[in-house]
């Protein structure tokens, strides 16, 4: 008779014990899943926000529906209910550092993460400096705990979908991801103005598009990507357009004065023998007239792209929808629901830092809920 070790037999017979950290955009779709799902006991959720604290997690997953947990803004109370995993959704954009302190924090407690950010932890090796990688790996070891991250772009859109693709090709010359969106009723103040610069005096440059930012940002998805194509990447290069508005408008966020930035293309590509082997496009309107010779999204409002040059060729179009909400909505639906459903295979693997690589696929199991 074949018998599970006893951690997986437990696992097996009992809901997982999952706390939440961040309420944001991503965090509180993922909130909604933890809470809806049976496989899911919620123990916690962690805020940024004195004015979330104390108010249950069913109200901030709006889902109208009393939890008994409410929200917390001490990390160690989420350690102490002694969850098996944490779903990291606070804000890493603008504090790597101290995102990476904090999942440092539940590895060595015995906690397994995963989450959409710190992004660098997706696939750091060659992008974070080996110390910092060393000091996670080595959280991890000490509390016998894995780490996934992940989300769209960088996510699923830029390793999961091409390399399944790339799967089927005898020969391949390019790989491009592409993210073609109007963001207009994108309502993260802080992504829209302070990372992507949206507002901003054209050739006024936000963080994100100082030099090497881009390269650091979406390296970790084209190294992956080489990962698995079994290629080296030599370098990696970066460079941004941005496009006026041509008149005040409102969005989601405020107002967008005339003359300043409306629309943005910055573009990351993996060179190969001088030659770019992996290529990442983003393209980011406010409004859907502007810069037509862009590329168009497959839907209204935007779409992903994975295009192979090879043999054969691909071009595949992403485009999420959803019942409750837009095409912004529907991807960080999308992000959220792969964050969550990884949370069986990230308990089950090895300890240490876990990517797309090594990960077994996951098939959707125990997501299968008709609608009422």
């Amino acid at each position: 008779m074949f018998l599970f070790p006893a951690p997986a037999r437990i696992l097996l017979a009992m809901a997982i014990r999952v706390a939440l950290i961040g309420t944001g955009n991503c965090g509180s779709l993922a909130l909604r899943q933890l809470i809806e799902d049976d496989r899911f006991e919620l123990t916690g959720v962690w805020v940024s926000s004195q004015a979330k604290v104390g108010r249950d997690a069913g109200e901030l997953a709006r889902l109208g529906v009393t939890t008994g947990v409410t929200a917390v803004a001490d990390l160690d109370a989420i350690i102490e209910a002694e969850p098996d995993c944490v779903v990291y959704c606070a804000m890493g954009d603008v504090r790597m550092r101290e995102a990476i302190a904090d999942v440092r924090r539940f590895l060595e407690a015995g906690i397994d993460v995963v989450g959409s950010s710190p992004v660098s932890l997706e696939y750091p090796w060659g992008v974070l400096p080996d110390r910092s990688i060393e000091r996670v790996e080595a959280a991890a070891q000490q509390g016998n705990s894995s780490i996934f991250i992940t989300g769209v772009d960088p996510g699923f859109v830029t390793d999961l979908l091409p390399l399944a693709l790339a799967g089927t090709c005898r020969q391949i010359e390019q790989i491009r991801t592409m993210e073609i969106a109007d963001y207009a009723s994108y309502d993260g103040a802080t992504v829209m103005f302070d990372v992507m610069g949206f507002g901003n005096e054209i050739g006024d440059l936000p963080f994100l598009y100082q030099p090497g930012m881009l390269s650091l940002a979406w390296g970790v998805g084209i190294r992956q990507l080489a990962a698995g194509l079994g290629i080296e990447v030599d370098e990696i290069t970066d460079s941004v357009e941005q496009e006026p508005a041509p008149e005040d408008f409102d969005v989601a966020v405020g107002t967008i004065r005339k003359g300043t930035v409306a629309a943005v293309r910055f573009q990351i590509e993996g060179k190969v023998d001088g030659r770019s082997a992996i290529v990442v496009e983003h393209i980011t309107r406010l409004r859907g007239d502007l810069r037509p010779d862009w590329a168009q999204p497959a839907q209204e409002g935007g779409s992903y792209r994975v295009e192979i040059t090879g043999e054969p060729s691909y071009v595949m179009d992403i485009c999420p929808t959803s019942r409750h909400g837009d095409h912004n909505y529907a991807a960080i639906l999308a992000a959220a629901g792969r964050i969550v459903n990884a949370i069986p295979d990230v308990i089950a693997a090895p300890a240490g830092i876990r990517t797309t690589l090594d990960l077994p696929l996951c098939t959707g199991k125990g997501v299968y809920r008709p609608s009422r």
